[in-house]
């Protein structure tokens, strides 16, 4: 009996040491790794090398031998015993390296042009008039046991001028950790429905290991694209030019490997590589084409650098519609060669900075890696299309996060082993008792510029600022949270100006009327200070900044008493709005008579309407129980305001309308260089004093020497036009940027180079009704370019710009602007 114990207990271990077989396969001459080499057992089961020529090889069956084959070499069988790892050495064929071409071109890169002719036939998305289909998905941050080394080492440490020997038990720790379960797992069921050009995605069910409520986060984190076909093909979140785009694929090299059966059709291998030599260079991988419809009957994609990433395209043949349909998707990324730490998914998985790349110790890191596994099931093809609110990519039912365990275990497709189980058990029990949940939360906060207390959110703006009006600016301020209720806020401030010897105040009530579009109803009081002629979106997002470069240099504001009415909402797909009605009592606090009628104001009443509008038409949107994010942000983006005075409403004394539109566009390139345009533009017509036109966000203090002149740079501000030097009742203004590769100096000095070019016009009309203050008009064009040197050292920066055209002054120092800057740097 003790026998038959022993037996049962080690035959799990003995199955999985037979089953499943680690190696690498080389040149036999170079030594060098060779890609994508044909691994098949005894029993025929199938695998490839990676982009290093390493493999892992998994059966069913006990592995006793193994065929490696390679385009130009030499066939090698390998007979399989007991070690944990394998060396295959290839020999090379002399007479098959040459590339054989047929008609002087080479028969990989033919085969590759009728696959690009070929798309429209073979893609689902053109091919079907619409399919839909369901999905599990299974994420896990690992490690495999076996590859650590779990012994106790000693390691010299020198303290107090003496050496002395320390046991290191990381090691050891680490591997008893992995060995009983995994850092972090998630799994996700789908409901993927396609039509009109149109794919959305419905998360009936998501379970992630230590959350109760979903990290959405995480969520809308875009691993692998869901198609082969496009012309970008996307891997964990930056986009590369695909092997078969339309345009590109002339800047990959391809090579035919291999052949081999499909679900009982020939294949052929294609091993494709960018051309370009650098880091960031694109894809390599492997394409297998149906040499009869010739689609693409699987994929591997991977990229090596910082880190090592590969995806896995696996498709079944529909012979009625002649299509290969996709049915499993795999990605993995480990670690890569860097030398600096990298954290992403937040801090749940990090890999640690190769300080000393040769021969040094391994470390955690270098064992970790996550795997996400995509099964499709349940497909359906050209039925009805019944795809509601299509301008959400994304959405997560209401119960998705409270799905029953006999509801994971229907859709899983097998059942969770030991690890699993535990790493669920541990980290639900490990989040809750260290409040991980809350400590998250708070973190979103804290980034946007609150720190919760119970059921109110202090704001971080109204704590201390400075401006040369009010001096320094001190106070008190926030909001009231989900905690307090989700139907209704409060909201408020109170701050205090030591040159002004002034209080200023707001406060606010709303009620949410709708939770889908996050529409709130509400109504608010204030009474405060504003830059004069600053232009403002009622539609822009609360951002936090540590500090509020432009506001330290103004002096001139005008103060307001103001009652508000606003409904804001996102019930229009793809865009926020918000309209709002106004009564304001304004008080130029500098010396001003604005003229009208005959009739001279130092202060007026002012009713208006408005509403304010952002489009984002090509941004990616996540519907939650609870509102709709912007998970994927894309450009350009459009903000329209209209602004209109209501006549004798409350004593409005001004009949006049304002229209303010802008326009933002992003790129961001493969290499890591990225390319911003900002265009923005008003005009404001009718009655309207200086203090609601436009001063075109000017930067530069009126001092004499360039030392002087020194402060904090602003993001969109013109850093060489002083204050209160222009105004306008109608502007255009254009600004480019062009940043670059962030360069290393030394471990900790690593700036980023960035080109700046901006350009305003700009008209007054009735200059004679704005008494009390010297100014010019922008009829010929401000010109200024620089360039800013960003996070040199801990965030800070230094940037230089030049005025020059038209509006150029006489002396070249009083052109030079030179301005500090701030980038904080969260290491998300």
């Amino acid at each position: 009996m003790r026998q038959l114990f022993w037996l049962l207990l080690f035959l799990p271990f003995v199955h999985q040491a037979q089953s499943h077989l680690n190696g690498i396969v080389k040149d036999s001459e170079t030594k060098k790794g060779l890609p994508f080499a044909s691994v098949v057992s005894q029993d025929g089961v199938y695998t490839i090398s990676d982009v290093d020529g390493k493999f892992t090889l998994h059966s069913k069956k006990t592995i006793t031998s193994v065929s490696v084959t390679y385009v130009g070499y030499s066939k090698a069988t390998l007979s399989v015993g007991d070690k944990n790892f394998y060396t295959v050495l290839l020999s090379p064929k002399p007479d098959e390296l040459r590339e054989v071409t047929i008609s002087n071109e080479n028969p990989a890169l033919a085969l590759i042009r009728k696959v690009v002719r070929s798309k429209s036939h073979n893609n689902p998305q053109k091919k079907l008039n619409s399919f839909e289909f369901k999905s599990y998905n299974k994420l896990v941050i690992t490690a495999n046991p076996d590859s650590i080394d779990g012994r106790i080492d000693t390691v010299m440490v020198r303290k107090n001028g003496q050496n002395s020997v320390k046991l290191d038990s990381s090691d050891y720790r680490f591997k008893k950790i992995i060995s009983r379960q995994h850092l972090f797992q998630t799994e996700q069921v789908s409901l993927f429905q396609f039509g009109k050009n149109t794919l959305k995605e419905t998360i009936l069910a998501t379970r992630m290991a230590g959350f109760r409520e979903p990290v959405y986060e995480l969520i809308t984190v875009n691993l692998q694209s869901f198609s082969v076909y496009d012309n970008r093909y996307e891997l964990f979140e930056t986009q590369y030019n695909s092997p078969i785009s339309d345009f590109d694929y002339n800047n990959y090299r391809f090579k035919l490997l291999d052949s081999t059966d499909i679900q009982g059709r020939k294949t052929l291998m294609v091993y494709f590589k960018n051309k370009r030599k650098s880091k960031a260079a694109g894809l390599e991988g492997v394409l297998y084409i149906d040499s009869q419809n010739f689609a693409v009957a699987k994929a591997v994609m991977r990229i090596r650098g910082v880190l090592n990433i590969s995806a896995v395209h696996e498709f079944e043949y529909l012979a009625d519609k002649d299509l290969w349909f996709p049915t499993y998707n795999n990605f993995k990324i480990a670690k890569g060669k860097k030398e600096r730490d990298i954290r992403i998914l937040g801090e749940t998985l990090k890999f640690d900075a190769d300080d000393s790349p040769q021969d040094r110790k391994k470390v955690a890191s270098d064992f970790t890696y996550a795997e996400s596994q995509t099964f499709l099931f349940d497909k359906k093809y050209n039925v009805p299309e019944t795809i509601k609110n299509r301008s959400i990519e994304t959405e997560v039912t209401d119960s998705a996060a409270n799905m029953p365990e006999s509801y994971w275990n229907h859709f899983r497709r097998d059942s969770l082993d030991v690890r699993s189980r535990k790493t669920y058990l541990v980290l639900d029990s490990l989040a809750q008792n260290r409040k991980i949940e809350k400590r998250l939360l708070s973190g979103r906060k804290v980034l946007s510029g609150y720190v919760p207390f119970g059921f109110f959110d202090l704001d971080l703006r109204y704590l201390l600022s400075f401006n040369n009006y009010e001096g320094v600016r001190v106070g008190l301020g926030g909001k009231t949270n989900e905690r307090f209720s989700k139907k209704f806020r409060i909201d408020g401030y109170t701050t205090y100006g030591t040159k002004d010897d002034a209080f200023k105040y707001s406060l606010g009530f709303a009620a949410r009327t709708d939770k889908y579009s996050n529409s709130w109803v509400g109504a608010s009081y204030t009474d405060d200070i504003r830059e004069i002629g600053s232009t403002s979106f009622a539609i822009d997002r609360r951002i936090f900044k540590l500090y509020d470069p432009r506001p330290i240099n103004v002096s001139t504001f005008y103060g307001y008493q103001s009652w508000r009415l606003y409904l804001e909402t996102k019930i229009i797909p793809k865009t926020e709005s918000i309209l709002q009605l106004s009564y304001s009592h304004i008080q130029p606090q500098f010396d001003y008579v604005f003229v009208n009628n005959g009739l001279a104001y130092h202060n007026f009443d002012m009713t208006t309407a408005q509403v304010a509008i952002q489009w984002n038409p090509f941004s990616g949107y996540l519907q939650t129980p609870d509102d709709r994010i912007e998970s994927e942000k894309r450009f350009p983006k459009f903000t329209l305001q209209y602004t209109q005075s209501i006549p004798k409403l409350i004593g409005n004394d001004f009949n006049f309308g304002k229209i303010d539109f802008r326009t933002v566009y992003e790129k961001k390139y493969i290499n890591g260089q990225k390319s911003a345009f900002l265009l923005e533009a008003g005009y404001a017509f009718g009655d309207v004093p200086l203090t609601h036109l436009y001063n075109t966000a000017p930067n530069n203090l009126t001092k004499d020497k360039v030392i002087q002149r020194i402060t904090f740079a602003g993001k969109n501000s013109f850093e060489t036009m002083y204050f209160n030097e222009f105004f306008s009742n109608k502007y255009a203004m254009l600004q480019v940027k062009h940043g670059f590769k962030r360069i290393k100096i030394a471990q900790k000095i690593r700036p980023s180079f960035v080109m700046v070019s901006r350009a305003v016009w700009g008209d007054m009309q009735h200059p004679e009704q704005h008494i009390g203050i010297n100014y010019k008009t922008l009829e010929e064009g401000f010109y200024e370019s620089g360039i800013e040197l960003n996070q040199i050292y801990s965030g800070f920066g230094l940037s230089a710009f030049y005025r020059y055209g038209p509006y150029q002054l006489s002396s070249f120092e009083d052109n030079l602007a030179i301005k500090l800057s701030f980038v904080l740097d969260l290491g998300l």
